[in-house]
């Protein structure tokens, strides 16, 4: 059974679709990368998927049952969700604002400090929230996501404001809940992190799937039949993969001149780019 289901999802604000007849299905287990440029809709379908929005047409299940009944609260404690809309209480400590969530869910005291270690901030549990940065912020919003340890987890860019060594963190603890179990739906704009992180990644542009597989196979379909050739003198040459090319390359191998040798693969952004004319911004 798909942990998501959607079928023929159309979403209409006034006479524009922000989605048009958008399918999928996503396992349970799967780190899913959901990628668009802003007004792409894929905040739109996050909150189709979490019962904040109704589809105009079509229909989306969530770990078996219709997406509508996902603000339900037996349902409530299967998933954990981080988006623009998620808020701290900003007069209390990152310990108290996690407290908050450990006794909505039942969960036993020493759940804090093990999501305080999963978002590298043990030793800031005492700040109050209105002291923090924007990316301890974006930490502490995740830890009240993932504190219940849910069995699908929602998030919209969860490491935008973070830096490097943060991020890295992060993406080693979401790989472990994810081994644990945790199928994840991640929406992001960053291609190094999706190619990290996702087993599948899907591109949205105007409302529509233009692509969907995972990393590896979206960079196989779209590699160029050439491979780059750079010689120790400092030459470069981007020859086509045939037989003379391979006479080519054999001479230099065996005159000791070739530097570096590799096929001509586009990285995710170059293929993003392809298909809808710009950045991902």
């Amino acid at each position: 059974m798909a942990v998501i289901q959607v079928e023929h999802v159309r979403k209409r604000f006034g006479n524009k679709d922000a989605l048009e007849d958008v399918s999928f299905s996503i396992p349970k287990g799967e780190i899913f990368g959901f990628l668009g440029p802003s007004g792409s809709g894929k905040t739109t379908l996050i909150k189709i998927l979490t019962a904040q929005l109704n589809p105009t047409d079509g229909q989306a299940s969530v770990l078996g049952q219709p997406a509508t009944t996902m603000q339900q609260s037996a349902q409530k404690m299967r998933f954990g969700i981080l988006t623009d809309n998620s808020g701290l209480y900003e007069r209390l400590t990152i310990e108290e604002n996690l407290e908050l969530f450990r006794q909505l869910y039942s969960l036993p005291k020493s759940s804090i400090d093990k999501v305080l270690q999963f978002v590298n901030l043990s030793g800031e549990r005492k700040k109050k929230v209105n002291r923090l940065s924007k990316g301890m912020r974006q930490r502490v919003m995740l830890a009240c996501a993932i504190i219940h340890e849910p069995e699908l987890l929602f998030l919209d860019e969860p490491t935008s404001a973070l830096d490097p060594v943060n991020s890295a963190h992060i993406y080693k603890g979401l790989r472990y809940l994810n081994e644990k179990g945790t199928t994840i739906f991640l929406t992001t704009h960053d291609m190094a992190e999706a190619e990290s992180l996702c087993d599948r990644v899907a591109i949205l542009y105007q409302g529509q799937i233009q692509a969907i597989g995972s990393p590896k196979e979206l960079k196989k379909q779209h590699r160029e039949n050439v491979v780059r050739v750079d010689l120790t003198n400092g030459e470069a040459y981007e020859l086509p993969v045939t037989e003379g090319t391979a006479d080519q390359i054999a001479d230099w191998m065996k005159r000791g001149l070739i530097d570096r040798l590799a096929t001509k693969e586009p990285s995710l952004g170059d293929i993003f780019i392809q298909m809808t004319g710009s950045e991902l911004l």
